[in-house]
């Protein structure tokens, strides 16, 4: 067994979370157990991923997603109160890495994802280096529709113009409004996992293809990779699990 704090602190090190300005806090999010053996990962702290935990007894629960969002209602009632109730009656912690996770080179989402797509990647780009840019074999929009389809599980809203994809740019998650620092480097099409009613016409005005590949299903590698590489560092038993989400 691993002792919390060596935990947390490995990771707040490891993401080098002092240099975000973030929605929430990022690390130790709610106490529990001191004392690690099993690592349980997963993108959103919902009822049904901190249930699944419980169940498979861990002591850390490891998500990307967790509480106390900036601008949200701080009353502890309703949802949030029977999440909190379910950690702390089980004495589960509760570890959250949002931005510090998307960012991360190695860990990282955006990065994690690109190598998926095999986008080579060749910069980053906006606050903190969130988002990347790069290149694939070139190929046209409905081939490319196509390899993000297989490597997510799910086909992504695409929204398609006359045009060879080669430079890609991409930002997991809520990152649609960053198209415009993508089109700004040129490239053929840019991938998000979110996509607002303005991106349709910024997209087809700029004459680049744009991917909503889904922000749960973007996100799904960096957290997952965090917990096994935690796993590998510490000798603990890592589980990921999957709660479905079409969004």
């Amino acid at each position: 067994m691993v002792k919390r704090a060596d935990i947390v602190t490995y990771c707040d090190d490891y993401l080098d979370i002092g240099i975000f300005k973030d929605y929430c806090p990022n690390g130790l999010q709610v106490e529990g157990k001191e004392s690690i053996k099993h690592i349980v990962s997963g993108v959103t702290a919902s009822q049904a991923l901190i249930d699944a935990a419980i169940a498979q007894q861990a002591e850390l629960l490891l998500v990307h997603h967790g509480f106390f969002w900036k601008g949200e209602n701080p009353v502890l009632t309703g949802i949030k109160k029977r999440r909190l109730k379910a950690l702390l009656v089980n004495d589960v912690n509760l570890l959250a890495y949002h931005l510090p996770l998307d960012a991360n080179k190695t860990l990282g989402n955006n990065a994690l994802l690109a190598k998926k797509l095999d986008i080579k990647i060749e910069q980053y780009f906006s606050s903190n280096e969130i988002a990347l840019a790069g290149t694939i074999k070139q190929q046209s929009g409905n081939d490319f529709r196509q390899c993000i389809t297989d490597v997510l599980g799910r086909e992504p809203l695409h929204i398609e113009v006359d045009r060879m994809i080669s430079k890609v740019a991409l930002c997991t998650g809520a990152a649609q409004n960053y198209i415009s620092q993508a089109i700004e480097l040129g490239v053929d099409a840019f991938i998000s996992g979110e996509v607002s009613e303005n991106t349709w016409h910024i997209a087809k005005e700029s004459n680049i293809h744009y991917f909503a590949a889904g922000h749960h299903a973007t996100e799904r590698y960096g957290v997952q990779a965090l917990g096994e590489h935690l796993a590998a560092q510490f000798g603990l038993k890592h589980t990921f699990i999957d709660i479905n989400n079409p969004v």
